[in-house]
Protein backbone atom coordinates (compact mmCIF):
# COMPACT_ATOMS: atom_id res chain seq x y z
CA UNK A 1 0.00 0.00 0.00
CA UNK A 2 1.20 3.37 -0.73
CA UNK A 3 2.71 5.72 2.11
CA UNK A 4 -0.16 8.42 4.07
CA UNK A 5 0.88 11.34 4.90
CA UNK A 6 3.24 10.77 7.83
CA UNK A 7 1.94 14.47 9.51
CA UNK A 8 -1.55 12.96 9.21
CA UNK A 9 -0.76 9.58 10.50
CA UNK A 10 0.50 11.03 13.34
CA UNK A 11 -2.44 12.99 13.86
CA UNK A 12 -4.83 11.58 17.20
CA UNK A 13 -8.19 10.43 15.81
CA UNK A 14 -10.99 12.21 16.65
CA UNK A 15 -11.72 11.52 20.45
CA UNK A 16 -15.50 12.10 20.78
CA UNK A 17 -16.42 8.85 18.98
CA UNK A 18 -14.34 6.88 21.45
CA UNK A 19 -16.45 8.13 24.96
CA UNK A 20 -19.58 8.04 22.87
CA UNK A 21 -18.77 4.50 22.64
CA UNK A 22 -18.20 3.86 26.17
CA UNK A 23 -21.78 4.93 26.63
CA UNK A 24 -23.19 1.69 24.72
CA UNK A 25 -22.15 -0.45 27.74
CA UNK A 26 -24.67 1.63 30.74
CA UNK A 27 -27.40 -0.92 31.34
CA UNK A 28 -29.38 1.70 32.78
CA UNK A 29 -29.53 1.20 36.33
CA UNK A 30 -29.45 4.39 37.38
CA UNK A 31 -32.02 6.04 35.19
CA UNK A 32 -31.78 7.56 31.68
CA UNK A 33 -28.52 7.89 29.46
CA UNK A 34 -27.08 11.80 30.46
CA UNK A 35 -25.01 12.75 27.72
CA UNK A 36 -22.28 15.76 29.01
CA UNK A 37 -20.12 14.97 26.03
CA UNK A 38 -21.11 17.03 23.18
CA UNK A 39 -21.81 21.34 22.91
CA UNK A 40 -24.92 20.78 20.87
CA UNK A 41 -28.05 22.42 21.83
CA UNK A 42 -30.62 20.94 23.95
CA UNK A 43 -33.32 22.94 22.39
CA UNK A 44 -34.96 23.10 18.73
CA UNK A 45 -33.75 25.69 15.74
CA UNK A 46 -36.48 28.40 15.70
CA UNK A 47 -39.61 27.96 13.60
CA UNK A 48 -38.70 30.93 11.48
CA UNK A 49 -35.23 29.16 10.68
CA UNK A 50 -36.66 25.34 10.23
CA UNK A 51 -39.12 27.23 7.41
CA UNK A 52 -36.95 29.50 5.52
CA UNK A 53 -34.71 26.53 5.66
CA UNK A 54 -37.29 24.11 4.10
CA UNK A 55 -37.79 26.70 1.49
CA UNK A 56 -34.21 27.42 0.32
CA UNK A 57 -33.98 23.90 0.65
CA UNK A 58 -36.22 22.79 -1.99
CA UNK A 59 -36.02 26.27 -4.61
CA UNK A 60 -33.61 25.70 -7.61
CA UNK A 61 -32.21 29.55 -6.91
CA UNK A 62 -29.79 27.82 -3.51
CA UNK A 63 -28.77 24.32 -5.39
CA UNK A 64 -26.08 26.38 -7.18
CA UNK A 65 -22.90 27.45 -6.73
CA UNK A 66 -22.74 30.74 -4.47
CA UNK A 67 -20.08 32.90 -3.94
CA UNK A 68 -16.54 31.75 -2.54
CA UNK A 69 -16.61 34.02 0.82
CA UNK A 70 -20.62 33.38 0.98
CA UNK A 71 -23.80 34.68 -0.20
CA UNK A 72 -23.45 38.53 0.62
CA UNK A 73 -27.07 38.84 2.27
CA UNK A 74 -25.54 37.01 5.44
CA UNK A 75 -21.94 38.65 4.91
CA UNK A 76 -23.43 41.89 5.84
CA UNK A 77 -26.02 40.23 8.23
CA UNK A 78 -23.24 39.11 10.17
CA UNK A 79 -21.09 42.61 9.64
CA UNK A 80 -23.84 44.78 10.96
CA UNK A 81 -24.46 42.13 13.68
CA UNK A 82 -20.74 42.29 15.00
CA UNK A 83 -20.89 46.12 14.61
CA UNK A 84 -23.23 46.32 17.02
CA UNK A 85 -21.97 44.45 19.43
CA UNK A 86 -18.46 46.02 19.50
CA UNK A 87 -19.11 49.47 17.87
CA UNK A 88 -17.05 48.76 14.60
CA UNK A 89 -17.93 49.73 11.42
CA UNK A 90 -17.74 46.74 9.60
CA UNK A 91 -18.25 45.46 5.86
CA UNK A 92 -19.27 42.38 4.27
CA UNK A 93 -15.65 42.57 2.36
CA UNK A 94 -14.36 41.81 5.87
CA UNK A 95 -16.34 38.92 6.64
CA UNK A 96 -15.58 35.19 4.75
CA UNK A 97 -18.89 32.06 5.10
CA UNK A 98 -17.28 29.13 6.25
CA UNK A 99 -18.55 25.40 6.76
CA UNK A 100 -18.02 25.93 10.32
CA UNK A 101 -15.98 27.02 13.29
CA UNK A 102 -13.75 24.24 12.38
CA UNK A 103 -13.23 24.98 9.19
CA UNK A 104 -12.80 28.61 9.75
CA UNK A 105 -9.73 27.43 12.22
CA UNK A 106 -8.25 25.29 9.40
CA UNK A 107 -8.23 27.89 6.76
CA UNK A 108 -6.83 30.57 8.71
CA UNK A 109 -4.00 28.34 9.74
CA UNK A 110 -3.33 27.94 6.52
CA UNK A 111 -3.50 31.25 5.14
CA UNK A 112 -1.16 32.49 8.42
CA UNK A 113 1.77 29.82 9.17
CA UNK A 114 3.38 26.64 6.99
CA UNK A 115 5.02 23.77 8.22
CA UNK A 116 7.51 24.69 10.59
CA UNK A 117 6.01 27.61 12.13
CA UNK A 118 4.21 28.13 15.38
CA UNK A 119 1.16 28.84 16.72
CA UNK A 120 0.29 29.29 20.29
CA UNK A 121 -2.73 27.54 22.00
CA UNK A 122 -4.04 28.27 25.14
CA UNK A 123 -4.04 25.10 27.26
CA UNK A 124 -5.81 22.85 27.88
CA UNK A 125 -6.95 23.35 24.41
CA UNK A 126 -9.32 22.26 22.27
CA UNK A 127 -8.78 18.99 20.68
CA UNK A 128 -9.24 19.95 17.24
CA UNK A 129 -7.16 23.12 17.17
CA UNK A 130 -4.22 20.66 18.44
CA UNK A 131 -5.37 18.10 15.36
CA UNK A 132 -5.41 20.79 12.82
CA UNK A 133 -2.04 22.58 13.85
CA UNK A 134 -0.42 18.79 13.86
CA UNK A 135 -1.28 17.49 10.78
CA UNK A 136 -0.40 20.73 8.73
CA UNK A 137 3.01 20.16 10.12
CA UNK A 138 2.75 23.45 12.17
CA UNK A 139 4.13 23.98 16.51
CA UNK A 140 0.87 23.83 18.90
CA UNK A 141 2.66 25.95 21.54
CA UNK A 142 1.19 26.14 24.87
CA UNK A 143 -0.02 29.10 26.48
CA UNK A 144 -0.60 27.67 29.77
CA UNK A 145 -4.00 28.61 31.86
CA UNK A 146 -3.86 27.22 35.29
CA UNK A 147 -7.24 26.58 37.80
CA UNK A 148 -5.24 28.91 40.02
CA UNK A 149 -5.90 31.84 37.56
CA UNK A 150 -9.09 30.99 36.36
CA UNK A 151 -7.75 29.10 33.34
CA UNK A 152 -7.33 32.63 31.96
CA UNK A 153 -3.77 33.14 30.10
CA UNK A 154 -1.13 35.85 31.11
CA UNK A 155 -0.26 38.44 28.15
CA UNK A 156 2.68 38.41 30.07
CA UNK A 157 3.70 35.15 30.30
CA UNK A 158 2.52 34.24 26.77
CA UNK A 159 5.01 37.52 25.50
CA UNK A 160 7.71 35.56 27.08
CA UNK A 161 6.76 32.47 24.88
CA UNK A 162 7.01 33.99 21.66
CA UNK A 163 9.90 33.45 18.88
CA UNK A 164 10.47 34.20 15.50
CA UNK A 165 8.73 30.71 14.80
CA UNK A 166 5.65 32.17 16.45
CA UNK A 167 3.17 33.16 13.86
CA UNK A 168 -0.13 33.75 15.77
CA UNK A 169 -1.74 33.65 19.17
CA UNK A 170 -4.84 31.91 19.89
CA UNK A 171 -7.72 32.73 22.14
CA UNK A 172 -10.71 30.98 22.91
CA UNK A 173 -13.49 32.44 24.83
CA UNK A 174 -15.98 31.85 26.36
CA UNK A 175 -13.55 28.92 26.52
CA UNK A 176 -13.69 25.00 25.47
CA UNK A 177 -12.76 23.39 27.36
CA UNK A 178 -12.87 25.08 30.75
CA UNK A 179 -15.94 27.42 30.32
CA UNK A 180 -13.40 30.50 30.99
CA UNK A 181 -14.20 34.06 29.95
CA UNK A 182 -11.47 36.21 29.23
CA UNK A 183 -12.13 40.18 30.60
CA UNK A 184 -11.96 42.93 27.78
CA UNK A 185 -9.13 44.03 29.40
CA UNK A 186 -6.90 40.59 29.27
CA UNK A 187 -7.89 40.56 25.36
CA UNK A 188 -6.91 44.55 24.86
CA UNK A 189 -3.46 43.05 25.87
CA UNK A 190 -3.22 40.42 23.80
CA UNK A 191 -4.17 42.67 21.10
CA UNK A 192 -1.29 45.27 22.27
CA UNK A 193 1.11 42.30 22.51
CA UNK A 194 0.54 41.02 18.94
CA UNK A 195 0.26 44.53 17.49
CA UNK A 196 3.47 45.26 19.34
CA UNK A 197 5.28 42.20 18.11
CA UNK A 198 4.02 41.69 14.62
CA UNK A 199 1.82 38.79 15.29
CA UNK A 200 -1.75 38.15 14.32
CA UNK A 201 -4.65 37.34 17.04
CA UNK A 202 -7.04 34.82 16.50
CA UNK A 203 -9.65 35.03 18.77
CA UNK A 204 -12.15 31.96 18.35
CA UNK A 205 -15.89 33.66 19.55
CA UNK A 206 -18.05 30.74 18.81
CA UNK A 207 -19.71 30.76 22.70
CA UNK A 208 -20.06 34.49 23.02
CA UNK A 209 -23.82 34.58 22.87
CA UNK A 210 -24.48 32.57 25.93
CA UNK A 211 -21.80 35.49 27.86
CA UNK A 212 -24.17 36.03 31.24
CA UNK A 213 -26.97 38.92 30.32
CA UNK A 214 -26.12 42.47 31.00
CA UNK A 215 -22.25 42.31 31.58
CA UNK A 216 -20.09 44.74 29.18
CA UNK A 217 -19.15 43.48 25.60
CA UNK A 218 -16.83 40.87 25.38
CA UNK A 219 -14.03 43.31 24.47
CA UNK A 220 -13.73 46.41 22.20
CA UNK A 221 -11.27 44.92 19.45
CA UNK A 222 -13.55 46.26 16.51
CA UNK A 223 -13.89 49.97 17.67
CA UNK A 224 -10.14 50.68 16.76
CA UNK A 225 -10.31 51.66 13.56
CA UNK A 226 -6.70 50.08 13.01
CA UNK A 227 -8.03 46.42 14.44
CA UNK A 228 -7.20 44.61 10.63
CA UNK A 229 -3.74 44.99 10.86
CA UNK A 230 -3.40 42.08 13.49
CA UNK A 231 -6.98 40.38 14.37
CA UNK A 232 -8.55 37.81 13.34
CA UNK A 233 -12.20 36.50 14.46
CA UNK A 234 -13.72 32.78 14.36
CA UNK A 235 -17.36 32.48 15.06
CA UNK A 236 -19.97 29.83 14.64
CA UNK A 237 -23.58 30.09 13.97
CA UNK A 238 -24.17 26.62 15.25
CA UNK A 239 -24.89 27.12 19.24
CA UNK A 240 -26.62 30.46 18.78
CA UNK A 241 -29.08 29.00 15.80
CA UNK A 242 -29.15 25.55 17.12
CA UNK A 243 -27.98 24.67 13.46
CA UNK A 244 -24.65 22.40 13.85
CA UNK A 245 -26.01 20.01 11.69
CA UNK A 246 -25.84 22.70 8.75
CA UNK A 247 -22.32 23.69 9.32
CA UNK A 248 -21.89 27.29 9.19
CA UNK A 249 -19.06 29.85 10.55
CA UNK A 250 -17.49 32.71 9.88
CA UNK A 251 -13.83 34.57 9.71
CA UNK A 252 -13.79 38.20 10.18
CA UNK A 253 -10.53 40.13 8.78
CA UNK A 254 -9.04 42.75 6.90
CA UNK A 255 -10.13 42.88 3.71
CA UNK A 256 -6.79 41.64 2.32
CA UNK A 257 -6.60 39.06 4.59
CA UNK A 258 -10.08 37.45 3.26
CA UNK A 259 -8.96 37.74 -0.21
CA UNK A 260 -6.16 35.75 0.73
CA UNK A 261 -8.32 33.12 2.23
CA UNK A 262 -10.43 32.92 -0.35
CA UNK A 263 -7.76 30.90 -2.44
CA UNK A 264 -7.99 28.22 0.50
CA UNK A 265 -11.79 28.32 0.16
CA UNK A 266 -12.10 27.64 -3.47
CA UNK A 267 -10.16 24.61 -2.70
CA UNK A 268 -11.70 23.18 0.68
CA UNK A 269 -15.36 23.77 -0.44
CA UNK A 270 -16.37 26.54 -2.98
CA UNK A 271 -18.99 28.17 -1.48
CA UNK A 272 -20.98 27.08 1.89
CA UNK A 273 -24.37 25.40 1.69
CA UNK A 274 -26.44 27.99 0.66
CA UNK A 275 -29.78 26.93 2.42
CA UNK A 276 -28.34 27.94 5.56
CA UNK A 277 -26.96 30.44 4.52
CA UNK A 278 -30.12 32.25 3.29
CA UNK A 279 -32.09 31.09 6.85
CA UNK A 280 -29.03 33.20 8.68
CA UNK A 281 -29.47 35.93 6.88
CA UNK A 282 -32.92 36.83 8.32
CA UNK A 283 -32.51 35.41 11.80
CA UNK A 284 -29.53 37.20 12.69
CA UNK A 285 -31.19 40.19 12.44
CA UNK A 286 -34.63 38.78 13.68
CA UNK A 287 -34.44 36.51 16.35
CA UNK A 288 -32.25 38.80 18.76
CA UNK A 289 -34.98 38.26 21.58
CA UNK A 290 -35.22 34.43 20.70
CA UNK A 291 -31.06 34.38 21.19
CA UNK A 292 -31.40 36.62 24.59
CA UNK A 293 -34.12 33.57 26.21
CA UNK A 294 -31.93 30.75 25.30
CA UNK A 295 -28.96 32.78 26.52
CA UNK A 296 -30.90 32.56 30.02
CA UNK A 297 -31.99 28.72 29.47
CA UNK A 298 -28.28 28.26 29.44
CA UNK A 299 -27.88 30.83 32.87
CA UNK A 300 -30.46 28.56 34.25
CA UNK A 301 -28.49 24.92 33.37
CA UNK A 302 -25.16 26.64 34.85
CA UNK A 303 -27.25 27.43 37.84
CA UNK A 304 -28.89 23.78 38.20
CA UNK A 305 -25.29 22.15 37.61
CA UNK A 306 -23.65 24.07 40.66
CA UNK A 307 -26.60 23.54 42.84
CA UNK A 308 -26.11 19.71 41.56
CA UNK A 309 -22.42 19.44 42.38
CA UNK A 310 -22.85 21.61 45.86
CA UNK A 311 -23.79 18.25 48.19
CA UNK A 312 -21.50 16.07 46.65
CA UNK A 313 -17.91 15.53 48.41
CA UNK A 314 -14.10 15.77 46.66
CA UNK A 315 -15.86 17.21 43.49
CA UNK A 316 -14.71 20.63 42.49
CA UNK A 317 -15.90 23.13 40.01
CA UNK A 318 -12.51 25.06 38.84
CA UNK A 319 -14.00 26.72 36.33
CA UNK A 320 -17.61 27.21 34.35
CA UNK A 321 -18.83 29.63 32.34
CA UNK A 322 -20.89 28.97 28.19
CA UNK A 323 -21.53 25.60 27.47
CA UNK A 324 -18.81 24.42 29.75
CA UNK A 325 -17.87 23.00 33.23
CA UNK A 326 -14.15 22.12 33.89
CA UNK A 327 -15.04 19.89 36.81
CA UNK A 328 -11.60 18.36 39.22
CA UNK A 329 -12.51 14.25 40.40
CA UNK A 330 -11.65 13.50 43.48
CA UNK A 331 -9.98 10.33 42.82
CA UNK A 332 -5.81 11.08 42.22
CA UNK A 333 -4.91 7.22 41.82
CA UNK A 334 -6.91 7.14 38.45
CA UNK A 335 -6.65 8.79 35.48
CA UNK A 336 -9.58 11.20 33.30
CA UNK A 337 -10.05 8.27 30.81
CA UNK A 338 -10.33 5.96 33.70
CA UNK A 339 -12.61 8.00 35.63
CA UNK A 340 -14.94 9.21 32.93
CA UNK A 341 -15.25 5.23 31.40
CA UNK A 342 -16.38 4.19 34.55
CA UNK A 343 -18.91 6.94 35.23
CA UNK A 344 -20.47 6.57 32.20
CA UNK A 345 -20.74 2.71 32.41
CA UNK A 346 -21.88 2.26 36.14
CA UNK A 347 -23.66 5.44 36.43
CA UNK A 348 -24.86 6.87 33.23
CA UNK A 349 -23.18 9.99 33.19
CA UNK A 350 -20.79 10.99 30.37
CA UNK A 351 -18.03 13.33 30.44
CA UNK A 352 -14.92 13.93 28.79
CA UNK A 353 -11.88 13.19 30.43
CA UNK A 354 -9.55 16.36 30.25
CA UNK A 355 -6.48 14.27 28.43
CA UNK A 356 -8.47 14.87 25.31
CA UNK A 357 -7.19 18.25 25.64
CA UNK A 358 -3.94 18.24 26.35
CA UNK A 359 -0.93 17.25 28.74
CA UNK A 360 -1.51 17.58 32.80
CA UNK A 361 -5.21 17.63 32.53
CA UNK A 362 -6.19 13.84 34.10
CA UNK A 363 -7.27 15.80 37.12
CA UNK A 364 -10.31 17.46 35.31
CA UNK A 365 -13.58 16.21 33.20
CA UNK A 366 -14.97 18.28 30.71
CA UNK A 367 -18.94 18.91 31.10
CA UNK A 368 -20.84 20.33 28.37
CA UNK A 369 -24.43 20.95 30.18
CA UNK A 370 -26.48 22.60 27.18
CA UNK A 371 -27.41 19.55 25.96
CA UNK A 372 -29.41 18.27 28.57
CA UNK A 373 -31.92 20.23 31.09
CA UNK A 374 -32.09 21.48 34.35
CA UNK A 375 -33.95 18.11 35.53
CA UNK A 376 -31.35 16.00 34.16
CA UNK A 377 -28.70 18.04 35.47
CA UNK A 378 -30.19 17.88 38.71
CA UNK A 379 -30.09 14.23 38.93
CA UNK A 380 -26.21 14.23 39.36
CA UNK A 381 -25.94 14.64 42.75
CA UNK A 382 -26.84 11.12 43.43
CA UNK A 383 -25.25 9.68 40.22
CA UNK A 384 -22.15 10.93 41.86
CA UNK A 385 -23.09 9.81 45.76
CA UNK A 386 -21.14 6.82 46.53
CA UNK A 387 -19.03 6.82 43.29
CA UNK A 388 -15.37 5.26 42.70
CA UNK A 389 -13.89 4.08 39.66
Amino acid sequence: MPGINPLLVDTCSPPIPEAQGWARRYAGAHGPFVDLSQAVPGYPPHEGILARLAEAAGSPRYAGYGAILGDLALREAYAEHLGELYGGALRAAEVAITAGCNQAFFVTMLALAGAGDAVMLPTPWYFNHKMTLDMLGIEARPLPCAAESGFVPDPDIAEGLVDERVKAIVLVTPNDPTGAVYSPEVIARFQALCRKRGRWLVIDETYRDFLASGVEPAHRLFADPHWGDSLIELYSFSKAYCVPGHRLGAITAAAPVIEEIAKVMDCVQICAARPGQAALAWAVPALRDWRAHNRAEIGRRVAAFRAALAPVPGWRIDSIGAYFAYLRHPFPDATAREVAERLVVERGVLALPGSYFGEGQDGHLRVAFANVDAVAIGTLAARLDGFAP
